[in-house]
């Protein structure tokens, strides 16, 4: 179980990218905290990978490990969406709603092939 030192309410996705907001730099320009945030994106999947990867020398993979850069990635996703003025729920929302239209009876291999034949 991971625990949540200071945190004890729900928190949605939208109270999650108000708080994150206040570790964001921002005495960088729009274009800058974008480049920011994707530069930050591709290197925590990185960290991502490499937990698993290290599975191959014989760790184990640590849930702690991965909910820890799970929520790094989290934060520059977060960050990129502020640079559009996006809602991290409305993201989120609209993503389902593809799934559905994508897979209405659930994920089909039918369906995904024919999505990238």
């Amino acid at each position: 179980m991971i625990v949540r030192e200071n945190y004890m309410g729900i928190l949605t996705a939208n109270e999650y990218q108000r708080l994150s907001r206040r570790t964001q730099n921002e005495n960088l320009s729009c274009e800058d905290k974008r480049r920011h945030a994707l530069f930050g994106l591709c290197s925590e999947v990185g960290e991502v990978h490499s937990i698993f990867q290290h599975e191959y020398q014989g760790a184990s993979v640590k849930k702690e490990k991965v909910v820890d850069e799970c929520g790094d990635l989290m934060w520059f996703f977060c960050e990129l969406l502020d640079t559009f003025d996006l809602d991290l729920e409305e993201v989120l929302v609209y993503n389902i709603e593809k799934l559905r239209r994508r897979y209405p009876e659930g994920f089909d291999p039918v369906l995904s092939e024919k999505r990238h034949g």
